[in-house]
């Protein structure tokens, strides 16, 4: 049996599959404490003979197989969770391998996988919530350096009806701290998905998601750029992206047509944990 956890500041999804990524039984946990979590996560994986397990977590983690801090959660904004041996501690337990990455590495991993980029060498997995996070996969690998994508917390040019100063701990204004959740909802003291669709925010946030992905475009060359994540629930935001997107790329580069490159998730909300079994796949090979 493979073991998986989509590892959320939320939440942690966990899951146990076949070799053939059929999922036999997932549960939700709340993230409270690492010691509380890991505890409840315990519980569940102990009924079964795991062969190998696949973390994607959130973070910044360390990724760089020769650092001292390899599997650990690193700087965080949520600091109970600061350097915290993830990997380490499933590794203890469990004596298996455990393939480890970033909950939208392992996203982006799933739906080149078995979703929307099937089939294809390369996408950016972006996910709009609570924050903005995003993964890659190049050539059939996820990238990974020395450290790895931070894609929410670049600095985008300002819309020029925006105000707000952003609410990233640590930038500000970076992407996520203009469009996710949080940013919408300071700005209007409403959730996202309580307003409108012909609210000035939509607008606001298809131009800063469209730079986003000019950026990405620009840098990574992806074969489509997948966008998941509870804002991006609205139906209406990616056709705005989309326009958004061509005006600004202006005909720069050549891309395949717009509704097949800014594209919906094919995994819907199973992105992450389906991604993390395919980790704990490779892991075990």
């Amino acid at each position: 049996m493979l073991g998986a956890i989509e590892a959320g500041g939320t939440k942690f999804v966990c899951a146990v599959s076949d070799e053939d990524l059929t999922i036999v039984e997932k549960i939700t946990i709340p993230t409270t404490t690492p010691a509380e979590t890991f505890a409840e996560v315990f519980k569940f994986f102990d009924r079964f003979e795991l062969q190998g397990i696949g973390i994607g977590s959130f973070g910044p983690i360390d990724v760089n197989p020769q650092s001292k801090t390899y599997g650990y959660i690193t700087s965080t904004p949520k600091r109970l969770w600061r350097d915290t041996d993830f990997v380490g501690a499933f590794e203890e337990r469990y004596q298996v391998p455990v393939g480890w990455n970033t909950d939208v590495n392992a996203a982006a991993l799933g739906e080149v996988t078995l979703g929307a980029a099937k089939d294809k060498a390369s996408c950016v997995y972006i996910t709009v919530g609570t924050g903005v996070g995003g993964g890659a996969v190049i050539n059939g690998e996820t990238l990974t350096g020395y450290g790895h994508p931070e894609m929410g917390h670049i600095h985008l040019p300002r819309h020029e009806k925006d105000t707000y100063e952003g609410f990233c701990d640590y930038h500000g204004d970076c992407l996520e701290g203009l469009a996710a959740g949080p940013a919408i909802e300071a700005r209007y003291g409403t959730k996202a998905e309580e307003l409108p669709a012909d609210h000035e925010a939509w607008e606001i946030e298809a131009h800063y998601l469209a730079h986003a992905a000019m950026s990405y475009t620009m840098t990574l060359s992806p074969d489509c750029i997948i966008f998941g994540g509870g804002v991006m629930q609205q139906p209406h935001l990616i056709h705005l992206l989309r326009e958004k997107f061509v005006e600004i790329l202006n005909n720069y580069v050549d891309l395949p047509p717009i509704e097949e490159y800014l594209i919906a998730t094919g995994l819907e909300d199973e992105s992450g944990i389906l991604g993390s079994l395919l980790l704990a796949k490779q892991a075990l090979n």
